[in-house]
């Protein structure tokens, strides 16, 4: 399995895709999905708790994909453990196989399954990612050293279609300075706007991957321009999805997408959200 880090570094076009943990121990699902796109992707991300939904641990799902030869990427997010809590699970993480690992700030827990949890944001994005580098070097967010450290390939989040571009890109700045190495972008539906965001980040030296959802309906895209900051589905493709075959029309938008953006960034990101069974389909139709 050559890893994902080595195909980012030898300036391979990569192709990420997502799954999330079931909630509850069955991961038959959750593993099937894994080996249907294991030949057609570089790596998979696994969600901490998308959305605030408790699931399991995606530690254990990442491990159970390192046993399937999938090269995963964990997600870890700041919202619900303490900087102790975080270092000991990225520690234990890396024992287990675990290379690679995207630092989030995470979603507030009103907006979940268990509205009345405590947030936690003991750290924030791009503390994580200083936690993760500091681990590297060989010591603890205290400076405590380590008996033995990880070497992590450390992702971030990116947000072309801020409400603050200027923002954004200090923070884009600052996670590179705290050691990030790669950014997965939130989806990507307007290649015009992506390519003027591209321009702004040119002196940001490290790879760039451009994220796609995978459409299911017009709802589901009126859900996101109401309520996901940075996200805005044109009307025309609103208007695209409102049709018979959703799922035929879902993979037609993500692959064009795809294909005007490809020459753009170092990768796409696919995040089906129940339709990964549909991400071999889109690669093939966008020529990759």
């Amino acid at each position: 399995m050559q890893s994902f880090r080595s195909k980012l570094d030898s300036g391979k076009f990569v192709l990420t895709a997502e799954l999330n943990p079931p909630k509850g121990t069955d991961l038959e699902s959750v593993l099937q999905k894994g080996e249907e796109l294991k030949d057609s992707v570089d790596a998979i991300n696994v969600t901490d708790s998308q959305s605030s939904i408790m699931c399991i641990s995606p530690i254990a799902v990442s491990h159970h994909l390192i046993d399937m030869g999938i090269d995963p990427i964990l997600q870890i997010t700041a919202r619900d453990r303490n900087r102790l809590a975080i270092q000991s699970d990225m520690l234990g993480a890396y024992t287990l196989g675990v290379n690679n690992i995207l630092c989030l700030t995470g979603d507030p827990p009103h907006l979940g399954d268990h509205p009345d949890a405590k947030p936690v944001f003991d750290l924030d994005g791009v503390s994580l990612i200083k936690a993760a580098n500091a681990l590297a070097s060989g010591n603890d967010l205290s400076k405590n050293k380590l008996k033995g450290s990880p070497k992590f390939c450390i992702g971030a989040a990116a947000n072309p279609g801020s409400d603050d571009v200027d923002k954004e890109i200090k923070r884009m700045e600052d996670k590179v300075a705290a050691g990030a190495c790669f950014f997965q972008t939130q989806a990507i539906f307007e290649p015009d706007i992506f390519a003027a965001f591209l321009q702004r980040v040119e002196h940001i030296d490290v790879p760039i991957i451009a994220g796609i959802i995978v459409l299911k309906s017009p709802k589901m895209a009126q859900y996101m321009n109401d309520h996901i900051p940075g996200i805005n589905v044109p009307e025309d493709i609103i208007h695209e999805i409102d049709v018979d075959d959703k799922a035929s029309k879902a993979i037609e938008i993500a692959s064009r997408i795809t294909r005007e953006i490809r020459d753009m960034s170092r990768g796409v990101h696919l995040m089906a959200i129940g339709w990964e069974r549909y991400i071999p389909q889109i690669i093939e139709q966008a020529g990759l």
